[in-house]
């Protein structure tokens, strides 16, 4: 099994694993943002239950002054009857009866005045009626609040004034307080609950809560605020008597809404970290390759280069003593052939010099240099003439490496017995060399790792060739090179493409 092979097992374990883990801990979290987000609830059904509760008292209590009231107008009107009868009565026991009647109020502040309102008698008022003599002013403002009663007596009109009694009075404001307290009760309540209290028509805002002050000014902000609290929340309403509905708006606390979208944040960050970590550590193990290809490189031309340097001095002495032997001639062919190879292997790493080059020749003489170094039962055909000319930028040396490249594995693939076809093409901007083989085919799920170091299906090789090939097209001429096409048992078929 190949290093790759292994790769993909142990990538395809760890992310099962990865997946056990993160879905535990999406599980444990949502576990916890549950649980909290239903004592969440349950403390916010306990205050709006409570706030429903303090208002039905409220309005209890409103109907309770309301009865009073009614019953102090009563007792009013009962005052004005008893004074009216008293004036026309005939005997004693129906005086002593009214007179029982108007002495027995001793709460209620009462101011008679005739129809001009000159004041005629008083109850329960401490003013003194030799200065005020008339029903005017601050004085008339406040027993005008209450329509007066009206009395004939002895065919003269008569009003009976009142106002609320000093009980009722205290009452009125202790009810006011309530109210006034209620809603800063509401508003500022202890499960930090955003609240909204409107009038009877939901556009007039009278109190507000635990929301931030400057985008309650935004009018906005405000009914898209009061429109997601419907949709979460049934508002409370609350009936004031004198003063109409009162709306309570509400919904989720901004620790419920934090908690419920926790686990979603805390994996989107983990997932950004991770993929920065990936990130990081790839482009240090790619620069760390790179060296060790450079390192490689530049050692193996070293290594090269010595022994090199001797066999030239040697050729050169074989030819001054055998001039016309031809089997010097192929060794000198070959010699110079490794010279190109020691060049190309110092090359790597460094910045490669392009030139304008002739690549239909540029193929032509690699595939002369090839056809007698591989079996006479591959046959090679190129779609274009050595007399054709497609001009592209090339360091000459690396991309001839390239297409060795290519043709050996093509060779090899076909079993030493097939053809390899190579076809160049060109538009406006790039140019095209597709290598095609009649070979065994390369399976769809290798044919991503064909290009990494080490990746070989052969039982002898360095799995070299087609990383170094993908280097030089892509680091040096700034082109790709890619499996264009593979059918197994039919062969593949390589393309490189170039920049003009």
């Amino acid at each position: 099994m190949s290093i790759y092979s292994k790769k993909k097992r142990w990538k395809l374990i760890l992310f099962f694993i990865a997946l056990i883990i993160v879905s535990g801990s999406l599980w444990y979290s949502s576990f916890m943002v549950k649980t909290i987000a239903t004592k969440e609830r349950q403390n916010i059904r306990v205050w709006a239950d409570a706030v429903q509760r303090r208002a039905d008292l409220v309005g209890y209590t409103q109907r309770f002054f309301k009865t009073i009231e009614d019953e102090e107008r009563k007792r009013v009107e009962l005052l004005a009857e008893a004074t009216e009868r008293l004036v026309y009565a005939n005997n004693s026991e129906e005086l002593t009866f009214y007179s029982d009647i108007i002495s027995g109020n001793n709460t209620i502040p009462v101011i008679m005045t005739d129809e001009n309102g000159v004041i005629t008698g008083i109850k329960n008022i401490d003013i003194d009626t030799s200065v005020v003599k008339k029903l005017e002013g601050q004085l008339k403002k406040e027993f005008t609040v209450y329509k007066p009663v009206k009395m004939d007596v002895y065919g003269n009109i008569t009003y009976l004034y009142y106002k609320d009694s000093k009980t009722y009075t205290e009452l009125r404001n202790y009810l006011d307080d309530l109210i006034q307290s209620f809603f800063s009760e509401v508003v500022l309540n202890s499960v930090s609950v955003p609240v909204i209290i409107t009038d009877s028509t939901m556009s007039k805002v009278l109190e507000y809560g635990n929301i931030d002050r400057q985008k309650m000014k935004d009018p906005i902000f405000l009914q898209k605020t009061i429109d997601e609290m419907v949709t979460q929340h049934d508002p409370i309403v609350i009936n004031f008597t004198g003063q109409g509905k009162r709306y309570i708006f509400w919904k989720d606390s901004y620790l419920l809404t934090q908690v419920r979208y926790y686990p979603f944040v805390q994996f989107g960050i983990i997932g950004v970290f991770l993929l920065v970590a990936y990130l990081l550590f790839s482009t240090a193990r790619k620069a760390e390759q790179n060296q060790v290809w450079v390192g490689m490189s530049k050692e193996t031309a070293h290594q090269i280069g010595t022994p090199l340097s001797s066999m030239m001095a040697w050729i050169e002495l074989l030819k001054m003593k055998h001039p016309d032997n031809n089997i010097i001639a192929e060794l000198e062919k070959d010699i110079q052939r490794l010279d190109n190879i020691t060049d190309r292997f110092s090359k790597i790493g460094s910045p490669a010099k392009l030139h304008p080059e002739n690549i239909v020749k540029v193929i032509y003489d690699s595939l002369e240099y090839l056809k007698p170094r591989t079996s006479k039962k591959i046959s090679y055909h190129v779609n274009l003439t050595p007399d054709d000319e497609i001009i592209v930028p090339l360091n000459l040396h690396l991309f001839e490496w390239v297409i060795e490249n290519l043709c050996k594995n093509a060779v090899d693939a076909m079993g030493g017995n097939g053809d390899i076809h190579i076809d160049i093409s060109e538009d406006d901007k790039h140019v095209f060399v597709d290598v095609a083989d009649t070979g065994k085919g390369i399976q769809r799920s290798n044919q991503k790792d064909i290009f990494n170091p080490g990746f070989t299906s052969k039982k002898r090789g360095w799995g070299l060739g087609l990383s170094l090939s993908q280097r030089i097209i892509q680091d040096y001429h700034k082109g790709r090179i890619f499996v264009k096409q593979s059918v197994i048992d039919k062969g593949t078929t390589f393309r490189i493409s170039l920049r003009k």
